[in-house]
């Protein structure tokens, strides 16, 4: 099966099987937010990237292997709804940017930092901090050793440009520069973009828009 990322409320999840990891993607909540269920295809371990809204779809969706984690990318309410219901039913560690815990009620077990590594089984996802749209927003990049990079994005880096900074310049100029410097300038253009809402991307697709996201001002 071939997968697309395009998902909507109420529907299926969208399956992508890389050689290592599963990736299930599941939009919830009003305001469509994509949730990611990843499988460690070696050993079972689960991890789940944003709890966003409706515990009963995502807890469906993990099934009775349960998971291990769960990542907040950022502490905005719409990516974190459903985390306290999730984490009761788990037991599940929580994971989040150490700026941004604080922003989130349910207690963050590991706070991360910009180059912090997370395993979910035998597969290694590693964190990078980017400031802008909130001050601890973090997203996940999967180098994958059988092929091109895969980076969920959360609010950080959507089709057509970054993350809301609320006509903030200097909080957008941070996130763009972060995203160029730490997504961009490291990765190749066949990476995969995961973002928090809508539909997936690739690196490629958008950098040559880099500049015109600058001008704009958004």
């Amino acid at each position: 099966m071939t997968y697309s990322g395009a998902v909507k409320v109420g529907g299926p999840a969208d399956v992508h099987e890389l050689a290592d990891l599963m990736i299930s993607k599941v939009a919830v909540g009003p305001m469509d937010n994509n949730a990611y269920l990843l499988r460690c295809r070696a050993t079972g371990e689960q991890l789940l990237i944003d709890a966003a809204a409706e515990p009963d779809t995502l807890l469906q969706l993990i099934g009775d292997d349960s998971i291990a984690s769960v990542v907040t990318t950022h502490r905005h309410g719409d990516h974190w709804q459903a985390l306290d219901d999730v984490v009761r039913a788990t037991g599940a560690r929580t994971y989040a940017g150490r700026h941004d815990a604080e922003g989130i009620p349910v207690p963050t077990d590991v706070p991360l930092d910009d180059g912090d590594t997370i395993r979910v089984g035998r597969v290694e996802l590693t964190a990078r901090h980017l400031v802008g749209h909130t001050p601890g927003s973090i997203v996940l990049v999967y180098d994958d050793p059988h092929g091109h990079p895969h980076v969920f994005t959360g609010d950080c880096l959507f089709p057509g440009g970054v993350g809301n900074t609320r006509k903030d310049p200097q909080a957008f100029t941070s996130l763009l520069d972060g995203v160029e410097e730490k997504l961009f300038a490291a990765l190749p253009d066949e990476t995969w973009v995961y973002p928090g809402h809508g539909k997936d991307t690739t690196l490629g697709e958008e950098r040559p828009h880099l500049a015109k996201w600058r001008e704009r001002g958004w």
